[in-house]
């Protein structure tokens, strides 16, 4: 990584005039990514030494999902990544170029500082242990890290509200082999309709054939991350499977965990989490 990939070079979407959208771009203005991760990836959420925490539940769909062997290729890029890098802990074995993105520069940065390794980043070492630990390769947390980090190539600026989400003349390599996205296209699409549109959109950057794996959140109106209180779409898992089908990909899993009740902290009102395992068809 180089601060030049770190850059805005991609910024300059298009502007949006629907009233929904930008009041929710507005509310993200607020949005405090330490507060966020403090909310949701250190404990009790951030345990991960019980196996029903949400944490675990997570992390095992996704390294079940990439031990099939099924999700790979050369390129993959990570939709809404937000301040976040669990997600492609299991993605980075089989992926040698890997794209993040974000719609704030807030949250580019904070993944800078992980990247590089600076002083203040974000503690993930317990995920990427655990990570560790349920694939089983003998691999160590940090070898783990370093080879994330090797295959992450750019962080760029994202608005998936745009039929165009990465801009044009994008810098990450197109169409992508995979694609990830956790927590992204419900939390930022004013309704069931806007959610739709937008996963049409990012599902143009995948390639025929390729994978789309989706983490998210089932029947939240909202959550906080510091002062910022933003609005979500609450969905349902057959919405979830009816969204995939909407956007030409076959279902290929689709799993459901519902949120404890010692989970349930005041920071949002979740009732429970979906991950999804989509594939694109191809001659649609």
């Amino acid at each position: 990584m180089n601060d030049a990939d770190l850059s805005d070079a991609a910024a300059g979407t298009a502007q949006d005039s629907d009233p929904g959208r930008l009041a929710v771009a507005s509310a993200y203005q607020r949005f405090e990514p330490r507060a966020y991760l403090r909310n949701n990836y250190a404990p009790p959420r951030g345990d991960l030494s019980s196996p029903d925490g949400v944490g675990p539940w997570k992390l095992r769909c996704l390294a079940q999902t990439f031990a099939t062997g099924e999700v790979s290729g050369r390129s993959l890029i990570d939709i809404g990544s937000g301040p976040t890098i669990y997600q492609l802990l299991s993605a980075c074995a089989h992926f040698e170029d890997i794209t993040m993105t974000d719609f704030l520069e807030v949250n580019r940065q904070e993944l800078g500082l992980w990247l590089r390794e600076e002083p203040g980043a974000f503690n993930w070492s317990a995920y990427s242990q655990h990570v560790c630990l349920i694939e089983g390769k003998g691999e160590s947390w940090r070898e783990k890290e370093q080879q994330l980090r090797a295959r992450v190539k750019r962080v760029l600026p994202i608005d998936v509200h745009q039929s165009q989400p990465l801009g044009a003349g994008s810098l990450a390599p197109l169409p992508a082999d995979a694609l990830v996205s956790t927590f992204c296209l419900e939390a930022v699409s004013p309704d069931l309709a806007s959610f739709q549109r937008a996963l049409d959109h990012i599902t143009t950057l995948l390639r025929p054939g390729g994978h789309l794996l989706l983490i998210g959140a089932l029947e939240e109106s909202w959550y906080l991350a510091g002062e910022a209180r933003l609005v979500v779409v609450p969905i349902h898992e057959e919405e979830v499977r009816e969204a995939l089908l909407r956007s030409s990909c076959e279902v290929r899993d689709l799993r459901t965990y519902v949120m404890p009740a010692y989970l349930r902290t005041g920071v949002d009102d979740v009732k429970g989490i979906f991950f999804a395992w989509g594939q694109k068809k191809v001659g649609v």
